[in-house]
């Protein structure tokens, strides 16, 4: 099994990654597209030269690598995307050989976590109208993808990861409600700026506490993501 799951930054994504990654029958990798998506756009991200000579920038070599022998010979293949990464010159047609799972997250948590590390950000750097697209692109073509909130799984790890295993047709694994600090092997370059918080865990965070107090920019941002957010919301299991 090719799990893809698609978030957006700040989403707990870092977390399921380390989650599917403690599982021993799954390889992970992490933002694949990352250093292509910054190649195309010329964006100025942290550690963005550092992205660039980490990955290939070759968009249909990544393709190639999420379809081609899954690594450590491992039977299941776990694949941590950012929505955002999905623009015109990366392909999407191979999304339908995989299956399809989306992580959302209530946009005021995201523009605020977001821009505590992150200048300025802006409504298609945190990918929620990116997910809908993809979504609508999976369900034109018959394919049967699933949402999980992230509010959700922090609220009741086991049940909700339970419920994921079952949905895509994977045996539950206890193994996926903690792993060992510090990190995971096959974390991006770019883990030394964002994963501070995740590396220092060894499991799910609890759950979390009332929406944060937004203004000015970060208000109009998480507003402007809301109904994308909101018609994911209303499909997740």
């Amino acid at each position: 099994m090719r799990i893809a799951m698609w978030s957006g930054p700040r989403n707990l994504s870092t977390a399921m990654m380390y989650s599917f990654g403690a599982r021993p029958d799954f390889a992970v990798v992490d933002e694949p597209f990352y250093a292509a998506y910054l190649a195309l756009t010329g964006l100025d991200h942290p550690m963005g030269d550092a992205i660039i000579a980490s990955q290939p920038t070759d968009p249909a070599k990544v393709v190639d690598g999420l379809l081609g022998p899954i690594p450590d010979g491992k039977p299941h293949f776990y694949q941590k995307h950012m929505s955002q990464h999905m623009i015109p010159g990366i392909p999407g047609d191979w999304i339908t050989d995989v299956v399809n799972v989306f992580l959302i997250r209530h946009p005021a948590r995201v523009a605020a976590s977001f821009s505590a590390k992150y200048e300025n950000p802006t409504l298609p750097e945190i990918g929620f109208t990116q997910q809908v697209d993809l979504y609508d692109q999976l369900n034109a073509a018959g394919a049967r993808p699933v949402v999980i909130d992230s509010h959700d799984i922090r609220e009741d790890p086991e049940t909700m990861l339970r419920r994921l295993c079952d949905v895509v047709g994977l045996e539950w694994d206890p193994a996926m409600l903690s792993w060992p600090a510090g990190g995971h092997k096959s974390d991006g370059v770019w883990a030394a700026h964002w994963y501070g918080s995740v590396h220092a865990s060894t499991g799910f965070a609890g759950p979390e506490g009332p929406l944060p107090d937004l203004d000015g920019p970060r208000a109009d941002l998480a507003r402007a993501a809301m109904p994308s957010y909101e018609v994911l919301r209303a499909l997740a299991i």
